[in-house]
Order: C-alpha cells, then structure tokens, then sequence
C-alpha cells in the first residue's frame, strides 16, 4: 500500500462512504443514503464521482420485486482508501513542530 493523500476521498461524504464500504463487501444505495443522513441526489453525486475515478462499481441487479442499486470497492479503491487512511495517519502520528515566539518583540 502506497501512503497517499488523495483529495477525491478526502471530501467528508466520500470519505464516510468508502469507511462504509472498507467494513464490508458491498452496501445497498439505501443503507448508505440512510447512514448518511443525505439525500438520494446528494449520495448519488459521490458516488459516481467515485465510480468515475474507478474506486467502486454499482450494480443494480434485476430480479422479482424492487430493484437496488448496489455499491462495492474495487480493488483500486480500496487501495485509495488504505493509502488515505495511512497519510492522515502519519499526519496525525507526526511530532508538533516547536514554533519559538521571541519573548519580546523586536523594537
């Protein structure tokens, strides 16, 4: 895994969707919408931005009754992800940097 900050995944919404989608296989549209708290449009436009950047692939598989969309990582995303989540990280772990202030200000 390559420690990378990638701005696509950064954005709050995307970032909470691929955490989502890191703890599973795959999510429905309507369990993300909801965990979310967002509207449908508001999640439909992360995830094609998503989907354009090739991180994940939605399905909407036909069968008997209503038809749900589906929401997986594919291997690239998950490797943004992992790369995201270990950047903040290093981020997070990386000592203060001391900032002097003169004691007093120069005249």
């Amino acid at each position: 895994m390559t420690e990378r900050f990638d701005e696509l995944v950064h954005a709050p919404n995307r970032l909470r969707i691929c955490a989502l989608l890191a703890a599973s296989t795959t999510a429905e549209f309507a369990m993300l919408r909801d965990i979310l708290g967002v509207a449908d449009s508001v999640l439909s436009k992360h995830l094609k931005a998503l989907q354009d950047a090739g991180y994940v692939s939605i399905s909407k598989p036909t069968g008997r009754g209503r038809v749900k969309t589906w929401v997986s990582f594919t291997p690239q995303g998950r490797r943004a992800y992992a790369g995201h989540v270990a950047a903040l990280k290093a981020l997070l772990d990386t000592p203060p940097i001391p900032i002097g202030f003169p004691e007093t200000a120069p005249e």
